[in-house]
């Protein structure tokens, strides 16, 4: 029995993937990312979140707790944008100075674990996915720099790097379509919108069910398509080689562009992609929803 085509995972964590019925299916992909039981606790909304339209959607912020009855904040985003490394940097410490009182010391800073689903190929490697840390080196001795009983005691840690974030990058382009494990069964799905039958990953078969295109309303499914259709216009005529500028001249055309953007992109972006001001691009905005 053949797959069938499922909603993709980015399009879900819009629409689908915040409410608690649906916990289960990040809860499996965390799972077997970070090798770590996890559970949702709740989804935290950030305060830069609620007035950058870009980071609204592209992103999910979670409160989970590990199977150490550890509190983390875990980042989940999917980008299609090559101006990433800063930005993923800017995104944990957002998160850090969020997530504390200003009257709290220092030893109470939350761990931030950023997974980062790219379709893009960011950087050079042949792995698809990636996983950083921080550590120190000693500069003479080449030796790697420990917590000490004490600080142990205070942290609830024994190695540095758990106490800085952590972050995973999801290469998806350079995935070989080739399921080896269950977290490359995710990975294949992530890719291709696509669970199979065999596959045993925690979440999927959850996911299998409530990304299924075939129940979604007909509402939902016209969303679902403009949101696709969104995502090829802003590759081919945005990120594209042929590029922006191209398009000067060629009014209605830049016009089409920017219609088609207004889901996906803040308005000041579109404005300095598509060459608009913006007002041009509020009037086009307030346009779009009366017709």
């Amino acid at each position: 029995m053949s797959s069938r085509k499922l909603i993709s995972f980015d399009w879900a964590m819009k629409r689908l993937l915040r409410s608690k019925a649906n916990f289960e299916i990040l809860e499996g992909f965390l799972s077997e990312l970070t090798r770590e039981e996890i559970t949702i606790l709740e989804i935290l909304e950030s305060e830069s979140n609620k007035e950058n339209k870009v980071d609204k959607f592209s992103r999910v912020d979670l409160k989970v707790k590990n199977e150490k009855n550890e509190i983390i904040i875990i980042e989940v985003q999917y980008e299609r944008e090559l101006d990433y490394l800063q930005r993923i940097l800017y995104g944990t410490s957002r998160l850090i100075t969020e997530h504390i009182e200003e009257s709290e010391p220092y030893s109470k800073i939350i761990k931030v674990i950023s997974v980062n689903i790219l379709y893009f190929n960011l950087g050079q490697g042949e792995d698809y996915i990636y996983h950083g840390t921080t550590s120190f080196q000693g500069l003479h001795t080449h030796d790697e720099l420990f917590l000490d009983k004490g600080q142990q005691a205070l942290y609830s840690k024994e190695k540095i790097y758990k106490l800085f974030p952590e972050y995973y990058l999801i290469r998806i382009n350079s995935f070989n379509n080739i399921a080896k494990n269950s977290l490359d069964e995710w990975i294949y799905f992530l890719k291709n919108e696509k669970i199979e039958d065999t596959f045993k990953a925690r979440g999927l078969q959850k996911a299998k069910e409530q990304l299924d295109m075939l129940k979604l309303s007909d509402d939902e499914r016209i969303a679902y398509n403009r949101y696709v259709d969104n995502l090829h216009y802003q590759a081919s005529m945005v990120e594209s080689s042929y590029g922006v500028g191209k398009l000067e001249g060629r009014e209605e055309e830049r016009l089409h562009v920017a219609i088609n953007l207004l889901d996906i992109l803040d308005d000041a972006t579109i404005a300095k992609k598509i060459g608009f001001s913006l007002d041009e691009v509020e009037k086009l905005k307030r346009n779009s929803k009366n017709q």
